[in-house]
C-alpha cells in the first residue's frame, strides 16, 4: 500500500528546525502539505528536507533567471522530482513559492553548501538535477549557464569540477575524457577501471544511499548514462573489448 504523503503539514515546526531560507520555505507551505515521517518523498531526515526543497528552489529561481519557463523544462522538472498526480500540486506550490521569494538563490545555495560541505557528491547531485533541467529544451541558455556557474561556484566547484560536470550533459569540448576525469594518456587498463568505479559509484542505488531520495533518482540514472556514453565512446575509438 502506498503511503500518502502530501497533506496538512501540521504547523511549521520541522521549517524552524531547519531554519534559513530553506526552513522558511518549508514554513511557508504549512497547512497545504504534510512530511510523512515514515512514508515521506524528504526521507526521514531533515537532511533529505534540505536535499529536495533546495533542488526545487534552485530549480524556480533557474526558471526565472532566463524569464521563461518552457514545457520542455516543466517535464524535465517532473521526472527530476517524481510523486503521483495527486501530490504534484504540493510540489507546484512549493516551487511557485520559491520562485516568488524576494530571496535570491545565492541563500539557497549557500545554505545547501553548508549542511552538505562534507558531502559534495550530494552537492554535485543537485548541480546535475539543474543541469538535466535545464537542457530539457535542447539547449542550455546564457543566463542559464551564467546561473549554473555561480550555484557551482558557491557549492565549492572550481571551473574543471563544473566543466566535468557540465560535459556529462552538454558537449562542451566533444571530450568523453573529461566525462570520466581521464587524461587522454591513460592507458586502455586505466580507462576500464575508472569505468567500472564509476559505474559502480553512481549506480542509483548508491545515490539513494548517499541520501538522495528515491524521487530524485533520475539525477543519478542521466548521470550513470552520461558515463557509459562517455566510456562507449572512447572504446569504440580505442576499439577496447
Amino acid at each position: 500500500m502506498t503511503v500518502g504523503i502530501w497533506g496538512k503539514l501540521g504547523g511549521a515546526g520541522i521549517g524552524l528546525a531547519i531554519g534559513g531560507p530553506i526552513g522558511g520555505l518549508v514554513g511557508g507551505v504549512a497547512g497545504h502539505f504534510l512530511v510523512d515521517r515514515e512514508g515521506a518523498i524528504f526521507g526521514a531526515t531533515p537532511r533529505d528536507v534540505v536535499f529536495t526543497t533546495g533542488l526545487v528552489a534552485l530549480a524556480a529561481k533557474m526558471a526565472k533567471s532566463d524569464g521563461v519557463v518552457t514545457p520542455s523544462e516543466v517535464e524535465a522538472f517532473a521526472k527530476v522530482i517524481q510523486v503521483s498526480e495527486r501530490e504534484r500540486p504540493g510540489v507546484q506550490r512549493l516551487f511557485d513559492l520559491a520562485k516568488g521569494t524576494s530571496a535570491g538563490f545565492e541563500a539557497y545555495a549557500r545554505q545547501m553548501a553548508t549542511a552538505f560541505r562534507d558531502e559534495p557528491a550530494l552537492l554535485e547531485d543537485v548541480l546535475d538535477g539543474l543541469f538535466h533541467i535545464a537542457k530539457a529544451d535542447g539547449a542550455i541558455h546564457e543566463a542559464e549557464e551564467r546561473y549554473l556557474r555561480a550555484v557551482a561556484e558557491t557549492f565549492g566547484f572550481d571551473d574543471v569540477a563544473f566543466r566535468r560536470i557540465a560535459a556529462r550533459h552538454v558537449r562542451l569540448a566533444d571530450d568523453p575524457y573529461l566525462v570520466l576525469d581521464l587524461d587522454h594518456e591513460a592507458s586502455d587498463t586505466e580507462v576500464k577501471a575508472r569505468h567500472r568505479a564509476l559505474v559502480m559509484e553512481n549506480h542509483p542505488d548508491r545515490a539513494i544511499a548517499r541520501g538522495v531520495p528515491p524521487e530524485a533518482v533520475t539525477i543519478a540514472t542521466e548521470r550513470l548514462a552520461a558515463i557509459n556514453a562517455a566510456y562507449d565512446r572512447i572504446a569504440a575509438e580505442r576499439r577496447l573489448r
